[in-house]
This record gives C-alpha cells, structure tokens and sequence, in this order.
C-alpha cells in the first residue's frame, strides 16, 4: 500500500445525478496518481465545523492526467445532505487509504480468470475502477447492478462505456431491467456458470448494503468462487489508531480502514 498523502483537494464540480445522489469531481493531483481501485479517501468537509472529525469516501473514478478524483455521495446524514450546498473551497484529504480489490492482481498472476462485479446502490461507485481496470487487462469481466429505481442506476451508463456492453440491472420497483433485488441475477449468472470458452467465474467482488453483500457472498462461497467484499465503516481517524471501525473475522477483529476495506467474504463473521 502506498503511503498516505495529506493533500488540499479543490472542489471542481458537484451536481446532482440522482435522487439524493450526487457526484463531485476534486483536483487532488497526488492522491488521483496513487489510488488504486477500492481505496478511499478521508475528508474534511468545507463549511462543516460541526463535523469535527473526517469522513471517509469511496474513490468512483480518477484521472492521474488531470488530477482529478471522483466521489459519488448519497444523501443520507447532516452532513452528506450539507454537501450539495457547496459551491467550491477545499477538501483536506488523506488517502489513498486502505486495502482495494485484489481482481486486477489474480488476474496478472493467473488465479482470476473470469469476473463478476456486483454493485448494490452506490456500492457501484467503489467497483468502477476495478472494472476499468480488469477490461484494460483483456479479462472477461461481467457486471450486474442493483437500485431502487431506474433513476438510481446512475452508474449504469459509465459501465457501459468503459466496457462496451451494458450491465446487468435490476430495480426493486420494476422500472429497468429486472424487477426486485439484483441477487437473482447473480444466482443465475453463478448456477449457469457463465462459462466463457469454458471457464466458470473465478473471482466475485460485491459492494453495497452489507445484507446485499452477505447474500452474495454466500452464494460466491457455495459455487466455490473466491470472493472479496468492501466493508465500508464509520470511522474517526482512518489511519487505523481509534479501532472504531473493527469488521468482525475468523481471525479476530481487524481495521476497517486499513487492513480493510476489502476483504475475503470468507474471513467475515456476519
């Protein structure tokens, strides 16, 4: 992992995308050159100065030859539903932090061979890169998204540029693609096997709302798939000292921001 660069981000962008969602692009030239897809960034919100303490944000996409970072950010608190209200200033940031998906590496070595990316809500944001990545790299990659509505896909369309088909969707309320959760197209993609002149799925990376990514683990799991999920935590410090953010594993409790957020789904204790 990359040292940790403490870098004044300017906010260069920041419109609505979606029903509570919004996307916020951020000229951080050293960290947009070192993050590597599933890292994060830690910030300090402009304005905020009741919000004493960083908060951490998924990296969606970054362009080391502009220096820019992107942060998709749903409205959830006080301080997400601040957020869109600001028109510029800057971020103080740190990051990249923690561990990211391991898919782009297996398949260097060999280990993965065949890729299904699952993203639930803006869970989809933290695939992206890892997407990018496993296409540049020629290795057959397939990705299946879930929201509420059709409005909420807003990933959708950056998917299917980067890889030159469209996703697999689904929507609880019907309005694109499958109609409910987007677990039964992953049950369906993993009982068929997909096989792409003969080779079954291999490796599976899930993010989203962590009783989407248990079901999916499982299933990974169950089909003997190696499989990584994003444990994305509340946290204070995001350097690994306050342990406010400990994920529950076989092998004890461990940081979620630095020896997360990824992890094997089979570590987890769910």
């Amino acid at each position: 992992m990359a040292a940790l660069v403490n870098e004044k981000a300017r906010m260069v962008s920041n419109e609505p995308v979606g029903p509570r969602l919004h996307l916020m692009a951020l000229e951080s030239p050293k960290i947009a050159a070192a993050v590597l897809p599933g890292q994060f960034v830690h910030m300090k919100v402009p304005g905020a100065e009741q919000h004493i303490l960083r908060r951490p944000f998924s990296v969606y996409a970054a362009d080391s030859n502009r220096g820019i970072l992107e942060i998709l950010y749903q409205e959830i608190g006080s301080l997400t539903r601040f957020m869109p209200g600001i028109v510029e200033g800057e971020f103080e940031t740190i990051g990249p932090v923690g561990n990211g998906w391991s898919g782009e590496r297996r398949f260097s070595e060999g280990s993965a061979t065949h890729a299904l990316l699952v993203g639930g809500g803006v869970g989809a944001a933290p695939l992206f890169m890892l997407a990018q990545a496993l296409h540049a790299k020629g290795c057959p990659t397939d990705v299946v998204l879930g929201a509420q509505t059709f409005d909420a896909l807003v990933a959708r369309t950056r998917y299917q540029q980067a890889m030159g088909v469209e996703p697999c969707c689904a929507t609880d309320d019907g309005s694109y693609g499958r109609a409910g959760f987007c677990t039964s197209l992953v049950e369906e993609r993993l009982a068929d096997g997909c096989l792409i002149d003969g080779v079954p799925y291999d490796y599976l990376a899930v993010c989203g709302p962590e009783p989407l990514m248990r079901i999916v683990a499982n299933m990974g799991c169950s089909h003997g798939v190696y499989t990584e999920v994003s444990m994305e935590k509340r946290m204070a410090c995001g350097i690994g000292a306050c342990l406010s953010c400990v994920v529950d594993t076989t092998g004890g409790k461990r940081r979620s921001c630095v020896d997360g957020p990824v992890f094997d789904a089979s570590e987890i204790v769910w």
